[in-house]
């Protein structure tokens, strides 16, 4: 009984310092290169732009919310890169649908915000990988843009 209860303390302290020491890299990637994946699968339909930190953009007619979307997606049998291409995309197609139900036409000011820490970047987003999981965040301003 002694031995039993031994080797099931030691299968939880063991599983107990896996979780303790789950990898959670930072990556920082080329929005361009997530967006190219839109147009391939058709995700965004194109009725909400989009525009990261510092990006100029026609004059804004209304705000409507200030928002966040904080996507996690499975990253098994997916590399780093691809799983936080496609929790990236996530995160824009919640926009796209808070924006649509709101009457908006763009989402401005957009920043990385993984863990409520800002990150502007017009270039890059902030994604952390996982061993089983990958997760963007993004905060913005849901607007109504003029045509120029």
């Amino acid at each position: 009984m002694k031995a039993l209860s031994l080797s099931v303390a030691t299968i939880v302290l063991c599983v107990a310092s896996i979780s303790a020491h789950a990898r959670d890299t930072q990556h920082l990637l080329p929005i361009a290169d997530a967006m190219q994946m839109k147009d391939r699968d058709g995700v965004l339909d194109g009725s909400v732009k989009f525009y990261f930190a510092g990006q100029k953009h026609p004059v804004v007619l209304q705000k409507l919310t200030t928002d966040v979307s904080n996507q996690k997606t499975n990253a098994v049998g997916k590399s780093d890169e691809e799983a936080c291409k496609w929790v990236f995309l996530s995160a824009l197609v919640q926009f796209q649908k808070k924006a649509q139900q709101l009457g908006g036409n763009a989402v401005v000011n957009l920043v990385s915000y993984y863990k409520k820490s800002e990150l502007a970047d017009s270039e890059k987003f902030e994604c952390h990988a996982g061993a089983v999981m990958a997760g963007v965040a993004l905060k913005g301003d849901i607007v109504k843009i003029g045509d120029k």
